[in-house]
């Protein structure tokens, strides 16, 4: 693909739109960035790359920039609008920042997708093959943009992906040769506009793999499962309920590798994370490994030394028998759920935030019998409330820092705080992070002042 003298028009100067765009001048394109953001909310960031002989337009997405240029490239964040789609509709192309990168990147690509799970699935990954020796990096939606490696690229590289739907939306010859495909369930119809098209760009994950390649998909889920059968790649399953000819599943308390023949990968409690639903990553992470050539004593080793991620089921602290735990990064309802099948102790759940387009009446029934409070925060909450009133004691709150303080009024000795909140974070906090660091300065300061 030839990039100089090109027209490139970037949508959104965040931390990809930078990214794309030093790739691009490297390759000698002609670089426009556009950013709904007015320049006062860009700052100096702006400033920068108009030295550097890009052409910003702050504040503005005019339909023009988007018809008198050659390629478009959207940010992952940047929804299907309708000047994206007036201009495919014109003939111009649009890429996805991933499909830009895997046309130019050197090495191995690891495609990890799905609802939930995927920072766990591909941090253990990374570290699987990190310390098996392997020249891995970790890319994507959780680490560093992929273009970001495309310019220094090498053939032993292997880079371990993770993806959005957002990212595989505006992709066409995109192709790993590893991918993973967890779960599906409905998240982002804010984004997306139904549930089917949600699932069609996760599909895209697979369509142009080949019998070269593997994919690996959960056999419990009903819709993942089935797309095993939708192209020539090499599959491998793993599950929590079922056997599998070709994968990792469950049999006891043994998780087994089966691939011509059957081997035990390792015993649940030695998985360091809480939750079922972190068996399933652990199987996934360790198929990747395993089809990359790792031995299973190595795999064994990488899982075992594992303390999983910042913002998915870490305890904060135990304040006079009450333990606060940080699931912030848990932004749709069947994550939630997850988290709350991981504890056997009552819990007084915080839940609310900006709605993505979720069914709230899922968490009737895990709700039932295993919450002894639900705090309602965020925009939200109204609908949360309509969908829960009468399945679990509900209570309103005003921010974060005031569910905490009624979480905890409202728990018992032995119980759990947990910040499970089934919503984004963008009405109230930049993102799933700042929410969950909020969430962990506040608690810390109750029990400073708990503790005086």
């Amino acid at each position: 693909m030839e990039l100089r003298d090109k027209r490139v028009l970037v949508v959104g100067l965040g931390k990809t739109g930078e990214a794309l765009c030093r790739f691009l001048l490297g390759r000698g394109a002609k670089v426009t960035v556009v950013d709904k953001q007015p320049a006062a909310k860009l700052g100096p960031r702006a400033d920068r790359w108009r030295g550097r002989g890009v052409t910003v337009f702050a504040g503005s997405q005019d339909q023009k920039y988007f018809l008198y240029t050659d390629l478009v490239v959207p940010s992952p964040g940047v929804p299907p609008i309708a000047e994206l789609e007036t201009a495919r509709a014109k003939g111009v192309t649009v890429l996805s920042e991933l499909e830009l990168a895997s046309r130019f990147l050197r090495g191995t690509i690891v495609g990890i997708t799905g609802s939930n799970g995927k920072s766990t699935t591909a941090t253990l990954a990374h570290k699987i093959l990190k310390d098996a020796g392997l020249n891995a990096f970790l890319a994507g939606n959780i680490g560093t943009p992929l273009i970001s490696f495309a310019a220094g690229s090498r053939p032993e590289d292997v880079y371990v992906t993770e993806i959005s739907s957002f990212q595989l939306n505006y992709t066409e010859t995109f192709k790993p040769a590893v991918s993973a495909f967890l779960n599906i369930s409905i998240n982002h119809i804010d984004w997306h506009g139904t549930f089917e098209q949600y699932l069609e760009a996760k599909k895209k994950l697979l369509r142009n793999q080949d019998a070269n390649d593997a994919a690996i998909l959960n056999r419990d889920d009903p819709r993942v499962w089935p797309l095993g059968q939708s192209g020539s790649f090499q599959t491998f399953g793993f599950s929590r309920r079922a056997a599998v000819a070709r994968g990792c599943y469950l049999q006891g308390s043994r998780i087994i590798l089966a691939d011509g023949k059957k081997q035990e990968l390792m015993r649940t409690g030695d998985i360091p994370l809480p939750g079922a639903h972190n068996w399933e990553n652990v199987m996934a992470a360790a198929l990747i490994g395993y089809r990359l050539g790792v031995a299973l004593p190595r795999i064994r080793k990488s899982v075992r030394s594992f303390r999983g991620l910042e913002h998915r089921l870490e305890k904060v602290l135990t304040l006079k028998g009450v333990t606060f735990i940080n699931d912030s990064k848990a932004t749709t309802v069947d994550a939630t759920i997850k988290a709350l099948e991981s504890f056997k102790e009552k819990v007084v759940v915080i839940l609310g935030g900006k709605d993505k387009g979720a069914d709230f009446t899922l968490l009737r029934n895990p709700l039932r019998g295993r919450v002894r409070k639900a705090i309602l925060i965020g925009q939200a909450a109204a609908k949360i409330r309509a969908a829960l009133e009468g399945w679990a004691p509900l209570e309103d709150a005003s921010s974060l820092r005031e569910a905490i303080l009624r979480g905890f009024e409202s728990a018992r000795r032995g119980d759990i705080v947990l910040l499970a909140p089934a919503c984004a974070s963008f009405d109230m906090f930049k993102d799933f992070e700042d929410r969950g660091r909020s969430f962990k300065r506040d608690v810390r300061r109750l029990a400073e002042r708990m503790r005086g």
